[in-house]
């Protein structure tokens, strides 16, 4: 099921679009499909990137978010700027997620290979990414990714912590 789902986030498959149940995809498949995404994502052109922003991300990546940042349903619907029946519905219609969503996610998948660089692993990234942290004013680093402004104050205070200075 982990090479399926990879292939979906990776839209190497057509095949492989298929519906993930919910309940089969443990938090440790989730992280490493997310950290497969996300190092896909480094090795794609900014044209790239940006075609595949327009044309939507698979609607699986959702689940895999939610699970390897543990967010709750209210948070994704935030972050994502859709209601969890949307959501669910265009994954179970196998449609892709709309450019806003996919941008989002895309942030996501940059500032947490930042993250990574700096922490030194895709452990610790992903918990500093999920924690409320104060110099961002009590809010998770992945939330402010809904916009390319918060995102700035998220690579700030990440530069801040790789130069040892006060964020």
């Amino acid at each position: 099921m982990g090479k399926r789902l990879e292939e979906v986030l990776m839209g190497t498959s057509p095949a492989a679009r298929r519906p993930v149940k919910k309940k089969n995809v443990s938090r440790e498949v989730a992280f490493a499909a997310f950290w497969r995404f996300s190092s896909h994502r480094k090795s794609l052109t900014d044209y790239e990137r940006l075609h595949q922003i327009r044309v939507g991300f698979p609607a699986d990546l959702i689940q895999v978010v939610r699970l390897a940042f543990d967010l709750q349903d209210c948070h994704l619907e935030a972050l994502l700027n859709a209601s969890m029946s949307t959501l669910e519905r265009r994954r179970r219609e196998h449609k892709n997620l709309d450019p806003v969503a996919s941008e989002r996610l895309d942030r996501i998948a940059t500032l947490s290979r930042l993250a990574e660089a700096i922490f030194e692993t895709q452990v610790t990234a992903t918990q500093w990414m999920s924690a409320p942290n104060k110099a961002l004013g009590g809010t998770a680093p992945i939330m402010l990714c809904e916009t390319e402004i918060g995102a700035k104050q998220v690579r700030r205070i990440l530069q801040a912590l790789e130069w040892g200075g006060a964020a």
